[in-house]
């Protein structure tokens, strides 16, 4: 499959926001460099967001659940395990970005807990 195109200042505005992200984690003892689960979610029609779901896997997702926000939109909750380093998180957005192109979605972000490497 050829991958579309992703509008740089798109891709700009997004890895800011995860600079954010990613510096409220390491404020907090946070080791970016531990693989963890790392959410993803997608906004769109029903149709879109199952289409997503039957393909998730060929972008190394797996599917958690569709639920409804609280204006009643469908939301789509993916996963899959990897680091939270910048450049791990960049590769993820990029990746995030193309599948809203491919599917007709709007990503609506990433998340994911802390990891010290401290068991509890």
């Amino acid at each position: 499959m050829t991958l579309p195109a992703i509008d740089p200042a798109r891709l700009e505005e997004e890895c800011l926001a995860d600079a954010e992200v990613l510096a409220n984690l390491k404020e907090n003892g946070d080791r970016p460099e531990l693989v963890r689960p790392v959410d993803v979610s997608f906004r769109g029609t029903t149709e879109a967001l199952v289409q997503l779901t039957d393909r998730a896997e060929e972008f190394g997702f797996e599917f958690i659940e569709i639920e409804e926000d609280e204006e009643g939109e469908p939301c789509l909750f993916l996963t899959r395990d990897q680091a939270a380093d910048a450049a791990s998180i960049k590769e993820l957005t990029t990746t995030c970005l193309r599948i809203e192109q491919i599917f007709g979605v709007e990503y609506d972000g990433w998340g994911c807990e802390l990891q010290d490497g401290k068991t509890e």
